[in-house]
């Protein structure tokens, strides 16, 4: 097997002001003990992978050389955006978040792994073969294929890790922005099955019908000429007080404050020059709008705007309920978690010009998985 070579995507920014997607041969990685050698049948391309693949770059200026294994994708990197990028240049990064495979190897203290499916956000993992230590490994459900398991850890653990800070931070119902995705897809699930009020923003009417259908009880279109009353009223009748935005930027955060603001005055004792005194949050966790993030200050003096991210939120929760959310997740992946993709496609496809386009638009419910040994 030392003989062997693994095929894997990198991307790299060259000190040129160039990022580069390329496909390298290198040799097979071997397990160490603890370790498992997995063979990577499914990997997604989740939002949260662009950052890296595609970071800042000009799609709009790709161009690519050569064709299929041997291709190199190269596309501008914005001038302003060079000395931001100063820990990466002229360094190629492998990229994927996540994914799903068979382990086919395996180091001293891990050899009772071969041969099962497993899932694992190790990082690198658009690639053939991933080593990785067994104890990141979730092993799944007899019955779950690869390709099942490829999502199991961003979107359905940032799923639980939103319903799970909201108890937290003593909220007793919330806001979810692009809830047609994936994502707000299982969330819609977890709030039906643990009496969770949610309230969720979409942009276009088919979605509403999608939630709707899933049994979603509070579905606002930002589209509608309605969609602030809507919004209040959703507000109003589940008394959600924290909000997490997928957008980041443009004016929604701010409209989602200030609609919580409306909402909470409806009920409030008497009036305040600073506002009502109810804690108002919304978390950005994406940036489906890279624009500026606009605050328009209509919503009091008690409320908070932040970030949020998985990791952190992990290493607030602690290894013991970090494995009892997983656990969950590999229990209902065929239902709760259930991820569908518009398309399947191997390493090469992914340094298609047609391929970069779409998934480069993180346009919702549009899902690509990638296959390597395709």
């Amino acid at each position: 097997m030392s003989d062997e070579k693994s095929k894997e995507l990198r991307t790299n920014i060259t000190s040129a002001g160039k990022l580069e997607l390329s496909i390298l041969s290198v040799p097979m990685p071997q397990p160490k003990d603890g370790e498992v050698l997995i063979r990577v049948e499914a990997t997604p391309i989740n939002p949260s992978d662009l950052g890296l693949l595609l970071g800042p770059a000009d799609v709009s200026t790709m161009t690519i050389a050569g064709s299929g294994d041997d291709a190199v994708v190269s596309m501008d990197v914005p001038e302003a955006m060079m000395p931001a990028m100063a820990a990466r240049v002229d360094k190629p990064l492998p990229a994927g978040n996540e994914g799903a495979g068979v382990v086919i190897a395996a180091g001293a203290g891990a050899e009772d792994m071969v041969g099962k499916t497993i899932s694992v956000a190790g990082g690198a993992m658009y690639s053939q073969y991933r080593c990785v230590p067994a104890a990141s490994c979730l092993v799944m459900n007899e019955g779950t294929t690869p390709a099942q398991g490829a999502s199991c850890f961003v979107n359905p653990l940032t799923a639980l890790g939103m319903v799970e800070t909201m108890k937290m931070e003593n909220h007793t119902a919330l806001v979810h922005t692009a809830a047609a995705s994936n994502l707000g897809q299982m969330l819609v699930k977890i709030c039906l099955a643990d009496g969770v009020q949610l309230v969720n923003i979409v942009r276009k009417k088919e979605h509403v019908e999608l939630l709707k259908a899933l049994g979603a009880v509070h579905v606002c279109d930002s589209s509608e000429s309605t969609f602030k009353e809507d919004l209040v009223d959703a507000l109003v009748a589940t008394g959600a007080t924290i909000a997490f935005d997928a957008t980041g930027g443009g004016g929604l955060s701010s409209q989602i404050l200030t609609a919580m603001e409306i909402a909470a005055n409806r009920t409030a004792d008497g009036h305040s020059i600073y506002g009502s005194t109810t804690y108002k949050q919304v978390y950005i966790y994406g940036g489906l709008d890279r624009s500026a993030t606009v605050l328009n200050r209509a919503f009091g003096m008690s409320w908070g705007l932040g970030g949020w991210l998985l990791t952190p939120f992990i290493g607030k929760i602690g290894m013991e309920k970090f494995g009892e959310l997983r656990q969950r997740v590999a229990n209902e992946i065929k239902t709760t978690f259930d991820s569908h993709y518009t398309q399947e496609i191997s390493l090469a496809d992914v340094l298609r010009a047609d391929a970069i386009n779409a998934y480069s638009k993180q346009a919702t419910g549009e899902k690509f998985l990638i296959k390597p040994h395709q």
